[in-house]
């Protein structure tokens, strides 16, 4: 695949990976580091979100898919020898750090005494047990497998009449916009407002991406395991996207069947004749 102009001017490494450097935008304070590939920024870029590769997983990860602490990027930078990147970034929570801080560069040189020492000069702002819903070791997936189990909890059942689910889910919505904030996930978002609502749109459609990136990147041949569950992620993060747009709807009383019913009228409409006459 060929890759965009600005993205062959970067001189990746051995490995395809740059350092990315993440400083937040209005104190200018270096947050962390990370290593992105040529996916992972050109993902960044699109959806202005940090998007950064894991050596250890060998996938890309969305910055705060497990924690909620969320990138939006203003900025991009590259250095003069074009193998280092700088992401200018609003840090949501304001913690970027797996420990709890702010940022991830919290240790400094104390070179006061005659044996130079790190000290800790930072303080945690939240416990790391209360930011992730499971230990440290936990898959990025742990958010993802929460809002299914929030959808899950939200339609009263496992598993519904497929060919009125969304019908279903139309009624479900419409009554947590009544509920408690307290008593479910939906609740919770309507609560909250339009712009967390969007704000969630906006992740899951950057999860699904990621997902069908790296279910791009499996070879059924070689790993089936792999490959299934590539394949299932894939479709749980497009299901994420679809729940979290049906929320949106809800909140402008607009039902499921609207949506339909544009599709239905593009049946035998060239899309290209579609476009045409918008």
């Amino acid at each position: 695949m060929t890759l965009p102009a600005w993205l062959t001017a970067i001189n990746f490494n051995a490995d395809g990976l740059i350092p990315a450097i993440a400083q937040d935008h209005k104190s200018g304070r270096i947050l962390m580091m990370a290593w992105m590939n040529s996916d992972a920024l050109q993902l960044t870029a699109q959806t202005q979100t940090a998007v950064y590769f894991s050596r250890s997983r060998a996938k890309l990860w969305h910055k705060g898919e497990s924690s909620g602490h969320t990138q939006t990027v203003h900025d991009i930078r590259l250095d003069c020898d074009a193998d280092v990147i700088v992401l200018s970034v609003t840090q949501a929570g304001g913690i970027a750090c797996h420990t709890g801080r702010e940022s991830c560069f919290y240790q400094r040189l104390d070179l006061s005494g005659q044996t130079p020492e790190w000290q800790t000069v930072d303080n945690v702002l939240k416990d790391p047990a209360d930011i992730y819903q499971a230990h440290e070791s936990t898959s990025a997936n742990s958010q993802t497998k929460n809002t299914r189990a929030h959808a899950n909890s939200d339609t009263g059942q496992a598993r519904v009449d497929k060919s009125s689910v969304l019908q279903q889910l139309d009624q479900v919505l419409v009554e947590r916009k009544q509920a408690d904030a307290d008593s479910s996930y939906v609740a919770s978002l309507y609560a909250k407002g339009l712009n967390k609502i969007l704000e969630k749109v906006g992740e899951e459609s950057t999860e699904s991406i990621i997902a069908a990136k790296d279910f791009a990147n499996c070879d059924e041949n070689r790993d089936k395991a792999q490959y299934d569950e590539a394949r299932h992620e894939l479709i749980y993060e497009v299901a994420d996207v679809w729940f979290h747009t049906l929320v949106g709807l809800a909140w402008f009383d607009i039902e499921s069947d609207a949506v339909l019913n544009e599709l239905g009228r593009r049946f035998g409409l060239s899309g290209i004749d579609e476009k045409a006459a918008r």
